[in-house]
């Protein structure tokens, strides 16, 4: 995962879980472009936990773009689609 974000240049992070951090803060956060993208990186199927449920549903209601990742293909569809909808704003910026 981490070397496909960095393939497609999005400066991304890892979140640590400990004391005082907030419950259920995604594994990865990634940035490119004024986009911010919060992964949950799952296995195969993986479910979010209570608290990343929470997390998600507040990330979205505030308009943010939170994903559960649980294979590439997914992860390169997600990142292909940014980079198509940063192409099509950058043509609108310029008209």
């Amino acid at each position: 995962m981490k070397q496909l974000l960095t393939l497609f240049e999005w400066f991304h992070f890892h979140i640590l879980q400990g004391l005082g951090s907030f419950l259920g803060i995604p594994d990865r956060i990634a940035i490119k472009n004024g986009r911010v993208l919060f992964l949950e990186i799952k296995k195969p199927g993986g479910k979010l936990s209570p608290g990343q449920i929470i997390f998600r549903d507040l990330i979205l209601s505030h308009g943010g773009e939170y994903y559960r990742i649980d294979d590439l293909n997914k992860l390169i569809e997600v990142l292909e689609e940014k980079e198509d909808s940063a192409h099509a704003h950058r043509i609108i910026a310029k008209k």
